[in-house]
């Protein structure tokens, strides 16, 4: 038997009817956990193919999220290709889709329609803001989505809101689309049922953002923007070391910030004083606290910064760049083929048995439609 046939999701069959992040990231995990993924797309592609050309000419986003799937080009309003893809989808597991509002439905691809002619099938709808509201028909990108769910208001300097820097609304509604359609997979293993799935962008992230709703209620104030630091928590930021890095400590409570004191500090007695005896004097007194811990880092170069902190066990990292990514010691990489040759990819996060999944080829425009149409033909 082979990695592939051990696999945990193969001999599922995935219709995806996709483009851009969210739902191609959750048809990505489960191709990598052995689903068979078919891609419906225009004839000029999933647009995502024109985001960058950064991976060998091709785009960054596509090659991330596209690897392991089989790409047949289609017009679902067109009635041969429509009649195609329900051929397919009397066979399959999944549908996955994340068209506009309601184009879907149009087409004669709404999750409804489908649960009733295919009873086994599991339908997943990736929207914007969800249904049955005045922002239901918005269009919904990631920074729109991080602006309306009062992500970019708590992140940031203090000076003004910011953008967190990669697509965290698409990939956190892809991910729990990807772990709803795990639990339909279970439930239809005792059921026999499928079921009809939505997940929005605006859902995804909002859940995320509990714990400032929930202080915001509790105190009537909501976190404050401080850059890299820590609202509640002191000290816990960046500080600036003599040779120009930056590292970023984490106390999280009084014993390791008594040994934080005694080691890096060299000043045992601070825990004792007024303004440092507790977290929350410490948050009180936060322009003392950092202006302290500021001047002893500015003495030390990283090395030495390193050294100190292990010693005195206290949690650390450095603020890297992205050219530091690439050579980080923790860093996983995987090859995956693609149209252009061979690109190297940060590995998935699951391990299984303490190995990295294989992962298939990323397809070029309609590769696998000839063979697709034989396959599933009238």
């Amino acid at each position: 038997m082979t990695d592939a046939d051990r696999r945990p999701l193969t001999g599922l069959l995935v219709v995806a009817l996709e483009q851009a992040v969210a739902a191609p990231l959750c048809s990505a995990r489960l191709a990598d956990a052995g689903a068979r993924v078919i891609k419906i797309e225009r004839a000029e592609g999933d647009f995502a193919r024109g985001y960058d050309a950064a991976v060998n000419g091709l785009s960054s986003y596509f090659v991330w999220l596209n690897r392991g799937k089989e790409s047949l080009v289609a017009d679902i309003k067109e009635p041969d290709d429509a009649a195609l893809l329900h051929r397919i989808l009397s066979r399959a597991d999944v549908f996955i889709q994340n068209l506009a509002p309601g184009a879907a439905a149009r087409a004669g691809f709404g999750s409804e329609e489908l649960r009733r002619r295919y009873p086994r099938l599991i339908t997943v709808d990736i929207t914007g803001y969800g249904s049955g509201h005045s922002y239901a028909d918005m269009k919904a990108y990631d920074l729109l989505v991080q602006a309306e769910s009062g992500l970019a208001s708590i992140t940031g300097h203090p000076a003004g809101p910011g953008r967190v820097g990669v697509s965290v609304c698409d990939i956190a509604c892809g991910m729990a689309a990807h772990a709803a359609v795990l639990e339909a997979l279970i439930a239809r293993g005792v059921t026999g049922q499928g079921a009809r799935l939505a997940v929005s962008l605006f859902d995804a992230l909002a859940d995320w953002m509990n714990v400032p709703l929930l202080y915001y209620e509790g105190t009537g104030r909501a976190p404050q923007r401080l850059g890299l630091a820590h609202p509640s928590i002191c000290p816990y930021g960046a500080f600036a070391l003599a040779d120009g890095a930056l590292v970023l400590i984490s106390i999280q409570n009084e014993r390791e910030w008594a040994n934080f004191c005694r080691v890096v500090l060299e000043a045992p007695d601070l825990p004792q004083r007024a303004g440092f005896e507790s977290n929350n004097a410490r948050v009180a007194n936060r322009p003392e606290v950092d202006a302290l811990v500021a001047r002893a880092f500015a003495a030390m170069t990283r090395a030495q910064a390193a050294g100190r902190l292990r010693e005195a066990n206290t949690a650390y990292g450095f603020v890297n760049d992205v050219a530091a990514l690439a050579h980080h010691p923790a860093l996983r990489r995987i090859g995956v083929a693609t149209p252009n040759g061979t690109a190297s990819l940060i590995a998935p996060p699951a391990l299984r048995n303490g190995e990295a999944p294989p992962l298939g080829a990323v397809p070029g425009v309609g590769a696998d439609g000839t063979r697709i149409r034989a396959e599933f033909g009238a």
